[in-house]
């Protein structure tokens, strides 16, 4: 017979292993042959059949563990891609002699091993279920932990095969190293990089098999140790997980590390330590923490700085402004001086003779001046110099006669600043008659100005011009009109009428108003007093349309029109009782925002300027306008000044109806005549205005136009003139004493303080009606035949007995109901839209979100110190929650992850309840004036945006150098961000809808209760269902995901039982990041419409 080549043989190998059914040869082939030329091509062929069983096994994988399993070749790969290194596949098919192929475990048998280690329900166990091979009957020694056995002959057998066992009880023998032999399954499964399966040794001492922990089975003596027994978590087989400390290249050979280098648990390389890190050998971590302590002392100083320096920027800015309007203030006086020197001079120089000597002197510069104006302007004839100015003092005249005698000399300082003011490319004001149509016309128009010096030149140019020509009457609108090519224009006119105004309380038998009929004029300041409880403040609301939760009957009418007040809110100022400014603003940025946002849109900036200016100056608050308005927790202003700032948030966006509610309380005799000489000049443009007050000083009283005079019960009293108010009582005997303030009498007389001869106070309100002609209400009539009675203008009869004979259940009753009404009313109030007659185009909501923006920035900037205290706060939990809360291993740092999340969740929506918590009150007032509040909460939540940005900087400063997990920074960031987000807009919802103190209890209890939710045994179907809805449960899991992707090789398992506990899934990362996104967006249109819909009124 001839003699089989080797060539030969090894060609018809290659050819039948193309062939699934000549599996069977592999180990045969070397078997016959002992050459050891064949022993690597047969090494490699076991292991390109070893990897085919990816493709097999891919669908169950796919199936069973894709929540565990991103990428299932990828995730082989890395598990089982040992083309680097053959050493202990060759050495198992020496030791085998060539069957190694009938003795790895099938596709069928390495489904069933997973299959026991996943089952869901059962602990993890260290053996498999009983099977053909290993059950209660049959039991062979390749059933024992570490020993495999061969597939018998009698059977076809295919690697591939996923649904059938083949039959082991042939040929048991030790496991081979680099493979691991479950118990109770008699077949080898390679073990997976990462892992140490070195072949086990006898401890004579404790009967166990060193490095594992399975003993001989007894009476065996010809059972010796075998290898590995199991791949599981890290838990249940840490044993066969390369050591840290040490890596392994093979799943044979283990290596220490080296200095410069770390080695964490199931590496296969070792990885080289940062910079500045100390690594000596066998080191299993890195320590980073020197990076985070040095990234805490830099923050730590970074915010020491901020919080110690956080005014100066905004300082520096004001102190820069400053000197720019002080100088445009000062060359403004100076010119209009000058102006004044001028016009006397030359009424003296025409007077006395001196008038060619003069024009000899200032004429020359200004006829080449007032040629080039003829030529820019269009100009055909000369200015026309006024005539009626005062006489010219002695020393203005002899400095006059001097400067004409020197006319070959240097031009005097007084000729420059007049060739200065007459140069119409100037802009500090006109020349020398403001009344003059040529001369407006000359003027530098507000649209011109640009830079911040000019605009300032501009609006205190004509301050002084104001003040010059105070005997004309000029106001503010007089004076815009001066800087523009416009004519003298108004303000729109508003006038209310009112008749048998009453209002009752819904459910109640209780007047609040009771026929109540005037009016209130343009032009005119009226006075609304009375005792306490008579409603003056109710009338107010009535007149504005604010009184809610009321039956409202009688007519109010706007310009003799039945026409709702709401449709002229862009020009209504409504000036509340309590001071409600902004405190960490100075006092122009208040008024300049209120200005920016309530003026007409067309209006130019320069003109805005000049309003704000006059305001400032009208209400003496030149000296504050640069301060702090102040706090609670920072002084600012006092009381008297914080009260005229109220009022002029009201007075810069020139009103036609103004009302104002105890305007004078807390401001002295002198800030109370100031203030209220603002209020004329106001009314002289046509301005209807009206407050309330309480016992004016009589300079203060006389300086009223009208006096509405209410009673107890809301009842008029009196509505006339203040001059003849005094006059109406006498005609009733009611005579104010010597030195007694009158409007003080009478209110004693209204409260019961001071009884009358002739009448009662009850009567009151009767003569009036009578003096009128007024209709009487029936259940009054008493009154009126003179009658006493112990009610004003209630009856007794009705009310009386409905409070007598009402239960306490029907009491209940009419209170729940009238508090539903009042909710629904403000419902209603907030979501009505009126058309608007205002006929003034305010800005919009972008334009109103650009000034919200730079206020909201100016603010925090100030709050600086407390944004500072926020971050160090972040910073240190990020050090101790990192330092005491490490990533474990076996869990991958879901433990420290859940602090993270609580304490993220707590610390930035205690931070977040600020944005909206402080300033309720001032955002009441601006939305009532017609302020978008869509504006003021996308401001809002911009600025928070910093907050979302970089406070997650600084805790994964510190946690992530202190825990050093293994996912990257990158990773992290991106999920604290997105739980910034979201936690902000669930702080936003807090501070709107509750008080601050139960804002702050709930944003505590929210996440420690979300969490323990969010935690508890997913195997309730009802518990998983509210675990959804929890943010804390998505955050946590996107966190755990983000760490277990780094763990491959030996963690496969490790990593699909920590996953398959906790109900997460590997692809579920984006979609967390989505849900938490989703949940801040959501979070904050509730905000908004709860910002919108529940205001206090």
């Amino acid at each position: 017979m001839r003699e089989v080549r080797p060539h030969t043989l090894l060609f018809l190998l290659v050819v039948l292993s193309l062939f699934p059914f000549a599996l069977s040869v592999d180990g045969d082939d070397y078997s016959q042959t002992k050459n050891p030329a064949y022993l690597p091509l047969v090494t490699d062929l076991i292991y390109r059949r070893l990897s085919n069983l990816t493709v097999t096994l891919s669908n169950d994988v796919s199936h069973n563990l894709g929540f565990c399993i991103k990428n299932a070749k990828a995730d082989w790969n890395g598990a089982f891609n040992f083309s680097r290194n053959f050493n202990f596949l060759t050495n198992c098919v020496k030791k085998t002699k060539g069957d190694l192929t009938h003795r790895l475990c099938t596709a069928a048998e390495i489904k069933f091993y997973f299959s026991s280690l996943f089952a869901k329900g059962t602990e993890t166990i260290n053996y498999v279920k009983p099977n053909k091979n290993c059950n209660l009957t049959t039991w062979v020694s390749g059933c024992e932990p570490g020993w495999g056995c061969y597939a018998d002959q009698n059977q076809r057998f295919e690697l591939k095969n996923s649904t059938y066992m083949p039959t082991r009880t042939q040929n048991c023998q030790p496991c081979c190293e680099g493979f691991f032999c479950p118990r109770g399954l008699a077949c080898m499964i390679a073990c997976p990089l990462g892992s140490y399966c070195p072949l086990a040794k006898l401890n004579t001492s404790s009967g166990v098999c060193d490095p594992y922990n399975y003993q001989i089975p007894p009476g065996q003596p010809n059972h010796s140790c075998g290898g590995a027994d199991m791949w599981a978590d890290v838990t249940s087989s840490s044993e066969i997980f390369c050591s840290p400390g040490s890596y392994c290249p093979s799943t044979i050979d283990r290596v220490t590390c080296s200095s410069g280098h770390y080695c964490r648990m199931g590496s296969t390389s070792q990885l080289p330590c940062f910079k500045l890190t100390t690594c000596n050998p066998n080191t299993s971590n890195q320590d980073i923490h020197g990076y985070g302590i040095m990234l805490f002392v830099g923050m730590s100083l970074l915010l020491l700085i901020i919080y110690n320096c956080s005014d100066q920027v905004l300082s520096t800015r004001e102190r820069r402004q400053a000197k720019s309007r002080e100088a445009a203030a000062r060359h403004a006086r100076e010119t209009a001086q000058a102006r004044e020197r001028w016009k006397a001079a030359k009424n003296i120089a025409k007077k006395g003779g001196w008038q060619q000597q003069l024009s000899r002197t200032f004429s020359r510069a200004k006829s080449t001046r007032r040629q080039e104006q003829q030529k820019n302007f269009g100009l055909g004839k000369s200015v026309k110099i006024d005539t009626h100015s005062p006489p010219m003092p002695p020393r203005v005249l002899a400095q006059s006669s001097t400067d004409s005698k020197a006319k070959k000399k240097e031009p005097s300082s007084l000729t420059k600043m007049l060739h200065s003011l007459e140069d119409p490319k100037s802009h500090e004001g006109f020349n020398l008659n403001i009344g003059d149509k040529n001369i407006k016309k000359q003027a530098p128009r507000g649209k011109q100005l640009h830079t911040q010096s000019q605009i300032f030149k501009y609006a205190y140019g004509q301050i002084e011009k104001e003040k010059a020509q105070q005997n004309k009457n000029l106001t503010f609108s007089g004076i815009i009109s001066m800087a523009t090519d416009n004519d003298i224009r108004t303000r729109p006119v508003i006038e209310i009428s009112f008749k048998d105004l009453t209002l009752t309380l819904k459910g109640k038998q209780k007047h609040l108003l009771r026929c109540v009929t005037g009016k209130l004029m343009p032009g005119r300041v009226s006075a609304v007093m009375g005792p306490s409880g008579a409603g003056k403040t109710t009338f107010l609301s009535a007149l504005t349309g604010k009184a809610t939760g009321c039956n409202v009957t009688g007519l109010i009418l706007v310009n003799g029109k039945n026409e709702p007040i709401q449709s002229y809110k862009k020009i209504i100022g409504f000036v509340p009782q309590d001071d409600i400014v902004h405190g960490n603003l100075t006092v122009e940025e208040n008024l300049r925002f209120s200005a920016r946002c309530r003026l007409s849109a067309d209006m130019a900036k320069p003109d805005k300027v000049l309003v704000i200016e006059r305001v400032i100056e009208s209400l003496g608050l030149q000296a504050v306008r640069d301060s702090v308005v102040g706090t609670v927790e920072k002084r600012g202003i006092s009381g008297g000044q914080r009260k005229r700032v109220n009022v002029g948030l009201e007075m810069v966006m020139e009103p036609s109806l103004l009302i104002l509610d105890e305007p004078t309380t807390g401001l002295d005799s002198s800030s109370s005549q100031l203030l209220l000489r603002a209020l004329r000049r106001e009314a002289l443009e046509g301005v209807n205005i009206c407050m309330v007050l309480h016992q004016p000083s009589y300079a203060l009283f006389k300086m009223f136009d009208d006096l509405i005079l209410l009673a107890k019960g809301g009842l008029t009293a009196y509505h006339g003139s203040v001059k003849k108010v005094e006059e109406y009582f006498a005609g009733m005997g009611i005579n104010v004493p010597d030195r007694v303030n009158p409007p003080d009498h009478f209110i004693d007389i209204l409260e019961g303080i001071v009884k009358p001869t002739g009448v009662t106070r009850e009567q009151l309100p009767i003569r009036w009606m009578l003096h009128n002609g007024y209709p009487i209400p029936s259940d009054m009539l008493q009154l009126a035949d003179g009658l006493t009675t112990p009610s004003a203008g209630s009856n007794p009869s009705t009310s009386g007995a409905a409070a007598v004979g009402q239960s306490f259940a029907g009491e209940l009753w009419e209170d729940v109901k009238f508090n539903v009404e009042v909710k629904r009313d403000q419902i209603q109030n907030d979501y009505s839209k009126s058309k608007d007659l205002s006929n003034r185009r305010t800005p919009g909501i972008a334009r109103q979100y650009r000034y919200f923006l730079g206020r909201v920035t100016k603010q925090r900037l100030r709050e600086a110190q407390m944004q500072a205290v926020d971050l160090m706060i972040l910073l240190l939990a990020g050090a101790c929650l990192g330092t005491l809360a490490k990533v474990n291993d076996e869990t991958f740092g879901s433990l420290g992850y859940t602090y993270t999340v609580i304490a993220i969740s707590l610390l930035c929506k205690i931070a977040a309840l600020r944005s909206f918590s402080l300033d309720k009150l001032q955002y009441q007032r601006e939305s009532a004036s017609g302020i978008s509040s869509l504006a003021y909460f996308l401001s809002k939540d911009t600025v928070d945006h910093f907050n979302t940005i970089f406070k997650p900087v600084a805790y994964l400063s510190m946690f992530y150098f202190f825990s050093n997990p293994r996912s990257t920074f990158q990773d992290n960031y991106i999920v604290l961000l997105c739980l910034v987000y979201c936690v902000t807009g669930m702080a936003y919802i807090l501070a709107i809808f509750l008080a601050p103190s139960l804002a702050q209890l709930w944003a505590v209890l929210l996440p420690v209760v979300l969490t323990l939710i969010a935690n508890q045994n997913k195997d309730s179907a009802i518990v998983k269902y509210f675990g959804n809805f929890c943010y804390t449960k998505w955050a946590l899991e996107a966190f755990v995901i983000a760490n277990a992707e780094r763990y491959s090789g030996v963690w496969l398992i490790t990593r699909c039982g920590s996953l398959n506990q906790s109900g997460y899934d590997l692809h579920d990362w984006n979609l967390c990041l989505i849900i938490l996104v989703i949940n801040g967006i959501v979070a904050r249109i509730l905000a908004f419409f709860m910002l919108v819909t529940f205001r206090k009124k």
